[in-house]
């Protein structure tokens, strides 16, 4: 299943795009939302040295209905905002795009990551670009079932066994020779279970990097 990392530009007209682009030093941490058609509530950390002034802004919105000030000092504020027409997480639930909490803005952008079925990964690149939300992916990497190891058992019983023996080390604390040795396993066996386990971890991470579903592109314009 894909775990993607992606950079949301949140469009001009809502709310806290534009704040967030007038205090591009602060961070706006959302650690719980909820939204139907009409309205959102999210409980929001804002991170910075002018929460003050950030909530005065907040207020002058039509679409926040209401602030709520739970907790403020000098570097951070945490608020509940009630608002109407939550693009951003109608957007994300007509894609079936379930929220990993908590997740953050800053001047204007928002950071994202879900680990969703190819196929919802694909809806969501599609329902982005019907909400006009411009996206970035930042890195797409295929998660490994947990019921299905990359290597077999013996293998990965003598990759960990030659990491922590420093085989891998720079410099390396202990040799094939030697590794071999203290495991009581032939010098030419022990090559080429590692060999096999190495090609095995490479050539998976280099798919990572070239797996990249269709209807989701490097960026959005």
């Amino acid at each position: 299943m894909p775990h993607a990392q992606l950079t949301l530009t949140i469009p001009d007209s809502v709310w806290i795009s534009e704040v967030s682009r007038s205090h591009p030093n602060t961070r706006f941490r959302v650690l719980a939302a909820t939204a139907n058609m009409a309205t959102g509530v999210a409980r929001i950390e804002i991170l910075g040295n002018n929460s003050e002034a950030v909530c005065d802004e907040f207020r002058e919105y039509d679409a926040v209905t209401n602030l709520t000030i739970f907790e403020a000092d000098s570097e951070m504020t945490r608020v509940q905002v009630e608002t109407t027409v939550p693009l951003l997480l109608t957007s994300l639930q007509d894609a079936g795009v379930p929220l990993e909490m908590p997740f953050e803005v800053k001047d204007g952008k928002m950071a994202l990551e879900v680990t969703i079925p190819q196929e919802t990964l694909s809806d969501l690149g599609e329902t982005l670009d019907e909400f006009g939300i411009q996206y970035t992916v930042e890195r797409i990497q295929q998660e490994i079932d947990s019921d299905s190891s990359l290597l077999t058992e013996r293998q990965q019983w003598l990759l960990d066994e030659a990491i922590e023996r420093g085989y891998y080390d720079t410099p390396r604390r202990t040799t094939l020779v030697d590794l071999a040795e203290e495991l009581d396993i032939a010098k030419s066996t022990c090559s080429e279970i590692l060999h096999r386990a190495e090609e095995r971890v490479l050539k998976e991470n280099r798919s990572d990097d070239r797996d990249i579903p269709s209807g989701i592109i490097a960026t959005s314009d």
